[in-house]
């Protein structure tokens, strides 16, 4: 088994005025040579957006995109014509694929928006832009690892185009679960949204990330009541 450990205060930071955000993987004006990526995921950024203001229109191709909002909500619209709005418990992957344009702005005036945003290389270069979006019942994730995002069309969660699959999981004081790997040769990035959990005997606090590969399952206990985002991906 393999791990390497990122402590929340550890991150990149910048604030712009109306973003304040965190990079756990180098990012804009944040650069780090030991920090470029975990396997195919690419970003991971925790990003707080005040009322009113956002991302204008920008580019993106050959990229997964996906955003998870934790509070607020999020105007979302893109070259495919697609204009909606992502609230906690929604998920939302933008294949970019050959190519696409999009915006992302706080939908409120009066409160700020924090969302996920993670970038994933893909499985397969070029293909036709695709968008997805899924609301998922959070009562569904109490002491259970509820998937999220997933690779095959028949199965739970908003479809990537990569061998990857995302969970979330709210995990009351004291419990414990394990996660098997789904897909081998596959590493998993562990981020605790809120809480202490302990990962295969690593005790990790709010907004840590944790990696690990060449292993076939993880052991998780919840420290105190948690909530954790388990991303599963080619190392590769």
């Amino acid at each position: 088994m393999k791990t390497i450990l990122h402590k929340a205060a550890t991150r990149g930071h910048a604030n712009h005025g109306w973003l304040d955000t965190n990079h756990t993987f180098s990012f804009a004006h944040y650069h780090n040579p030991e920090r470029m990526h975990f396997g195919v995921l690419r970003v991971l950024n925790d990003d707080f957006v005040d009322g009113g203001k956002g991302f204008g229109t920008h580019p993106h191709d050959n990229m997964e995109i996906i955003s998870i909002p934790l509070s607020g909500d999020l105007e979302h619209k893109d070259s495919m014509g697609n204009t909606t709005v992502i609230k906690q418990n929604d998920v939302q992957i933008m294949s970019a694929g050959t190519g696409i344009q999009h915006s992302e702005y706080n939908r409120n005036k009066d409160k700020k928006v924090n969302f996920l945003q993670i970038w994933v290389f893909p499985k397969v270069r070029n293909t036709v832009p695709r968008y997805g979006q899924l609301t998922f019942n959070p009562e569904e994730r109490i002491n259970n690892l509820q998937q999220i995002v997933s690779p095959k069309k028949e199965d739970a969660g908003v479809l990537i185009n990569q061998d990857a699959w995302f969970h979330l999981g709210n995990l009351k004081n004291g419990f414990s679960t394990e996660y098997k790997i789904k897909h081998k040769g596959n590493g998993v990035y562990a981020f605790v949204i809120d809480g202490d959990v302990t990962i295969n005997d690593q005790k990790l606090n709010k907004r840590d990330g944790l990696g690990v590969w060449d292993v076939e399952n993880l052991s998780l206990r919840a420290d105190s009541d948690a909530e954790i985002l388990l991303m599963e991906v080619p190392m590769n």
